[in-house]
């Protein structure tokens, strides 16, 4: 019998070719602390299966191999680092957007483009000059009226207005009525040109205000011109005419001194009628606000009824408040729009169908007046002041 010790050792390799061959020697693990950063650490079985070149017999002669099974420890290709997010899709707030929109433009840019606008504006100027050359005599017929009716309605015979020089006729028929003229039919282009000059510095929210821009101011130009001379005009000639004649004073009334007289309240009046244009864009600039343009309205009524007394070529109360009225009810529909700019920042809405309603109520009302007038007491409406009379 074999000794204790015998039993315990292990058996001896037996070649299965009848060669020598030197034991596989199992591969190193790699110490865990060694992998690189950023990398994982991966546990990975590996079977490792000798048979084919070593068989174990245990003490009895039986094989009893059981393959080496070794656990290794593999390290994984670091990860790639993740991207970085993406930008939002959209601006956070609008000043983004409204920058991507705006024109940066050098000075040498400026200058080229200013005169551009400029070039086009002489040109629309132009183009409604020689229209107005064309019917200089339709137009000189309407702007004589007012003369020979305040002359008419004083008692002169044969109302005219008198030529003192050869040349004042040529110059102020066939120079300075187109011109006035021309500008008042080609204020719409002119006012374009300006806008399209000033909108590439402007943010893109705020171009949206370009045709009410053009619309409103270009409308109450005209309307200022027409004022002047269906209301303002006649009836403060009509005056100046009434205070010498009939007192030895015989009524010569030059063409330069008529028609200077004319332009002065023309174009006064027409520019006064963008005060709620000035008004909404002292708005817009955050300089007045509806609150303080109400607290102080009385100081603005004191300084409209200067101006008013400046522009009025009649120092008489009755033309006074013609001309002030309407420039404080301007004054007023600016600052409403000042209330609506004010509503639109504070996301605010105003009762638009509250407020039609109101205001077809009252042209119902002033309609159903004005019809009475005509059909039951014998008033008739004419295109001058108080355009009602009997």
């Amino acid at each position: 019998m074999d000794s204790a010790e015998d039993k315990q050792s292990a058996p001896e390799p037996l070649p299965s070719d009848g060669g020598s061959q030197p034991a596989t020697p199992p591969e190193a693990e790699p110490h865990p602390e060694s992998a690189p950063a950023g990398s994982e650490s991966v546990q990975v079985e590996q079977t490792t299966d000798n048979s084919d070149t070593y068989n174990y017999y245990d003490d009895y002669g039986y094989d009893n191999y059981v393959p080496e099974t070794t656990t290794q420890t593999a390290v994984a290709e670091p990860a790639p680092p993740a991207p970085p997010p993406p930008p939002p899709s959209g601006p956070t707030d609008g000043g983004d957007e409204d920058d991507e929109g705006m024109l940066r433009m050098s000075f040498m840019e400026h200058l080229e483009e200013l005169r551009v606008r400029i070039i086009r504006s002489l040109m629309g100027l132009g183009v409604a000059f020689a229209v107005s050359l064309y019917f200089v005599n339709d137009l000189w017929a309407i702007i004589s009226e007012p003369a020979v009716a305040a002359l008419r309605q004083n008692g002169v015979e044969n109302p005219s207005l008198a030529m003192l020089t050869p040349t004042e006729a040529f110059s102020v028929i066939w120079v300075k009525l187109p011109i006035l003229t021309a500008i008042f039919l080609a204020s719409p282009w002119i006012l374009y040109q300006v806008w399209s000059f000033i909108a590439p510095g402007l943010y893109r929210s705020e171009r949206k205000w370009a045709a009410p821009f053009i619309i409103s101011t270009a409308g109450l130009f005209i309307c200022g011109g027409l004022f002047a001379y269906f209301v303002a005009f006649r009836l403060g000639l009509a005056f100046l005419l009434g205070i010498g004649i009939g007192q030895n004073v015989q009524a010569v009334v030059s063409l330069t001194n008529y028609f200077d007289l004319f332009v002065n309240v023309t174009l006064g009046l027409g520019i006064v009628f963008e005060l709620p244009v000035l008004i909404f864009f002292l708005s817009l600039l955050r300089i007045v606000t509806p609150h303080f343009l109400i607290r102080n309205s009385r100081y603005a009524i004191l300084i409209i009824v200067i101006i008013a007394a400046i522009i009025t070529p009649t120092a008489d109360v009755v033309n006074l408040v013609i001309i002030s009225v309407p420039m404080t009810v301007l004054y007023f529909s600016g600052v409403f729009a000042s209330y609506l700019l004010y509503l639109s920042r504070e996301n605010k809405r105003f009762p638009w169908l509250l407020t039609l309603f109101l205001l077809g109520c009252l042209t119902i009302v002033i309609a159903s007046g004005v019809y009475l007038a005509v059909a039951k007491f014998g008033y008739k409406l004419v295109l001058s002041w108080p355009f009602l009379v009997r």
